[in-house]
């Protein structure tokens, strides 16, 4: 399973006095490198809204509707940086990245070094992560091509799985590592307790609080199946004070109840605004795939029976679209 997750790269609040982000008929998108600094270069793909035409443009195995390179909407609009899962890459929440774009949010996406489909020679190396989506806002608002078009007081931060934990790191989480072993040793099976073991890391020293990078920029986070988030159950999640969403899948074999999702729930100081995802499977939270990735990925592209999972995400975007528009504008 492991090996194969490596292919994925074809792949509570009350309401808020804010302005809300106005909606856009197209959607422009940009690609960039985020050079070395404070960690190596990565890639990354922004969506934001335009008023030019757009047209289908590939992206991995899907098509979208984009005006590639065209000039942002006019005014100021909030920002969502985007954190993938283990072995993922930039394009795997495409859909919700257009969906948040016509809703008039900048969005951007990065490919995290080291956790990637085609390097994951750094997949267990927790603390980049969020160190990476600290440059990524660092450059987003300092010199990507879209930066005179982002309000940077209003940054939000969706991530899944891997993706999930880095948001929650993000917005002040800090996690106990002390936990993982006495967590694997009742849960050998476990996807987290496997790659821990595989990579030699279940009884390496814990990274020192220190390591955990923080962004006061993000005001809001999305954190779906998260993983690791059983770490976070001591206090962990006590300085997250932003409103967040969780998401739960019913039935999620790889990260299963109740140590990650509802974990991290019931680690925050205050309430979540908290969803289960009904039928869902861990990987429904990507985009849904086309015909030629079912046939290359099933084990990423097919849901259980009775769930439509092109249905769900129709349902899971505007739900993640009207939180961020709650909480930023």
């Amino acid at each position: 399973m492991l090996n194969r997750l490596a292919l994925i790269g074809l792949l509570v609040l009350a309401p808020a006095l804010v302005r809300a982000a106005e909606p856009s008929a197209n959607v422009g998108f940009d690609s960039a490198t985020v050079p070395s600094g404070a960690g190596p270069a990565f890639e990354m793909l922004v969506w934001y809204p335009t008023d030019a035409a757009a047209s289908p443009q590939r992206l991995g195995g899907w098509t979208q509707a984009v005006a590639p390179g065209a000039a942002p909407a006019p005014g100021r609009h909030p920002l969502v940086v985007i954190s993938h899962g283990n072995g993922g890459w930039a394009g795997g929440h495409y859909d919700t990245a257009l969906a948040l774009a016509h809703a008039g949010f900048v969005v951007a996406a990065l490919t995290h070094p080291g956790d990637n489909y085609e390097d994951m020679s750094r997949q267990t190396d927790m603390p980049d992560r969020p160190r990476d989506l600290h440059r990524l806002i660092d450059f987003m608002l300092e010199a990507s091509r879209e930066k005179d078009a982002i309000d940077p007081a209003r940054v939000g931060a969706f991530g899944f799985s891997a993706g999930g934990f880095t948001v929650l790191v993000e917005a002040g989480g800090v996690p106990d590592y002390s936990t993982i072993r006495p967590h694997c040793d009742a849960l050998p099976d476990n996807f987290d307790c496997k790659l821990s073991r595989m990579t030699g890391k279940l009884d390496a020293p814990p990274p020192p609080a220190s390591a955990w990078t923080h962004d006061l920029r993000v005001k809001a986070v999305v954190s779906a199946a998260p993983g690791l988030a059983f770490t976070f159950l001591h206090g962990g999640l006590k300085g997250v004070t932003v409103p967040v969403q969780i998401w739960r899948a019913e039935y999620d074999h790889v990260l299963p109840s109740p140590d990650y999702a509802e974990a991290a729930r019931d680690a925050l100081p205050g309430p979540a605004d908290y969803h289960v995802a009904k039928n869902a499977d861990h990987y429904d939270f990507l985009a849904p795939c086309s015909a030629d990735m079912a046939k290359r990925l099933p084990e990423i592209c097919t849901s259980r029976p009775g769930f439509d999972r092109v249905k769900f995400h129709e349902d899971f975007d505007a739900a993640v679209v009207a939180f961020f528009q709650r909480a930023i504008g």
